[in-house]
């Protein structure tokens, strides 16, 4: 499914708005390859620019990631969660795994989320411009292409982390893409490490983010020994599954992202992992348009102005994930007023 309104959208390809970035990819049709607003490449003409609601549709549609811009790092991009809790929910399931299988899966899926399967492929039409396969199908590969360009795993790592059932499936699939295996989108020469070893991430956001007041907010939560603060640095311990291990996350302010270190033994877990940290530091939130909404109350604009790009943290366990709720109301783990107490409560400690 194609957006519409393509001349706002070709506008903010030639400006590489980041306000659009997450938000809209360009399918480019003379080089078959779709990017993100932000990408360097010299702009493509108009004509030949088809936009999408997400990576997943781009990709459904035909086109092959960017090499340049990366969509694998672009923001993700919740503008849709007010109105489709369902997809939101799914979309959580999905990165922990829920449709690594086969297409039986979305049958599964659409039951823990209390709808039929054809009401949520309806649903992901809508809000995403791709069905659920597709869009786990497009993260998986989004995925493995990270670990790719950002660690040194060895390939069988990399797809297993990815969901991929077996190596030759990853071979395939990279060599039906990108036309290479790969092994040749790596960038960076050097030994191969495991998991256990350390993986670094890095999770974009839009700008602005008020870093210090996310540690605030993170370092008053109910003290439980698993979670700590030092030197501006968040640590957690990890047992999933019964394995143990350690997530690390530091701010890289130049780069509207944050660095995420994981040691864990098992590769499987990374992409839950990944998908934790970013609901516990709202990576995904809107927040200049959340920010311009709060700042219509009186006694909020101000605490605003003092404070742009403040968060409201999440939870590490979403333990509401299975609960079916209305698909028009908004997400229970990510309610609007969570933005406005967190800017109420460090007002009252500033």
């Amino acid at each position: 499914m194609e957006l519409l309104d393509r001349s706002t959208y070709y506008r903010a390809f030639q400006s590489h708005d980041a306000r659009f970035d997450g938000r809209v990819f360009v399918g480019v049709t003379s080089t078959g390859i779709y990017c993100r607003p932000v990408c360097p490449a010299r702009t493509p003409r108009f004509e030949n620019c088809r936009f999408f609601a997400s990576a997943a549709a781009a990709q459904d549609a035909g086109f092959r990631p960017c090499l340049r811009c990366r969509p694998e790092i672009a923001p993700d991009f919740a503008s849709w969660r007010g109105s489709a809790n369902t997809v939101s929910r799914a979309l959580a399931l999905i990165a922990d795994g829920a449709l690594d299988d086969d297409e039986a899966g979305v049958e599964i899926l659409a039951g823990r989320l209390g709808v039929g399967g054809r009401q949520l492929r309806r649903l992901f039409q809508r809000h995403l411009g791709a069905s659920p396969i597709a869009v786990a199908q497009t993260r998986r590969v989004l995925f493995a292409k990270q670990l790719l360009h950002d660690t040194h795993l060895p390939m069988a790592e990399v797809a297993m982390a990815s969901g991929f059932g077996s190596v030759r499936r990853f071979n395939e699939t990279f060599r039906k893409l990108f036309d290479r295996p790969p092994r040749m989108l790596r960038r960076k020469a050097g030994a191969d490490t495991s998991a256990r070893d350390g993986v670094t991430l890095r999770l974009a956001y839009r700008p602005p983010y008020d870093w210090p007041g996310m540690l605030a907010a993170l370092s008053v939560r109910e003290p439980s020994g698993l979670e700590w603060i030092e030197a501006g640095i968040w640590h957690r311990r990890l047992d999933l599954d019964g394995a143990q291990g350690r997530v690390s996350v530091a701010h890289l302010p130049d780069r509207n992202a944050v660095a995420v270190t994981i040691r864990f033994p098992s590769v499987k877990a990374l992409p839950a992992i990944v998908a934790r940290v970013r609901r516990v530091f709202d990576l995904g939130a809107d927040i200049t348009t959340i920010d311009s909404h709060l700042a219509r109350d009186p006694g909020l604009a101000p605490l605003i102005a003092r404070r742009p790009g403040l968060r409201a943290p999440g939870d590490w366990d979403d333990h509401g994930m299975d609960i079916p709720s209305d698909d028009t109301a908004p997400p229970a783990w990510r309610p609007w007023h969570a933005y406005a107490e967190q800017h109420l409560r460090m007002a009252r400690h500033a």
